[in-house]
């Protein structure tokens, strides 16, 4: 895996890093591998794994051929304005 780091910048290729690691699924396995799995379990887990990611699949192809309404789009973050200062007399 390769970032290229710009004008300096660290923080941001750190950033991007740590995305492609998380797309790769480095972070899950590493989580699993803190600890010993039997192979039976790894079996077990894998298969619902490749259950769950079937399952998705035909969700979303479904949801593109018009059989499943698609979900809610979710509304962009709205920042609240912020207060008014309260000015005080000085005494």
């Amino acid at each position: 895996m390769q970032v290229l780091v710009r004008d300096n910048n660290v923080e941001q290729a750190l950033r991007v890093l740590k995305k492609k690691m998380q797309r790769e699924g480095v972070f899950r396995e590493m989580k699993q591998r803190r600890s010993y799995e039997k192979p039976s379990e790894r079996k077990t887990r894998e298969k619902s794994d490749a259950i769950r990611r079937a399952r998705k699949l035909a969700r979303k192809q479904a949801i593109r051929e018009g059989l499943l309404p698609a979900p809610p789009k979710k509304k962009p973050f709205e920042r609240k304005p912020p207060l008014p200062e309260i000015k005080t007399r000085p005494d």
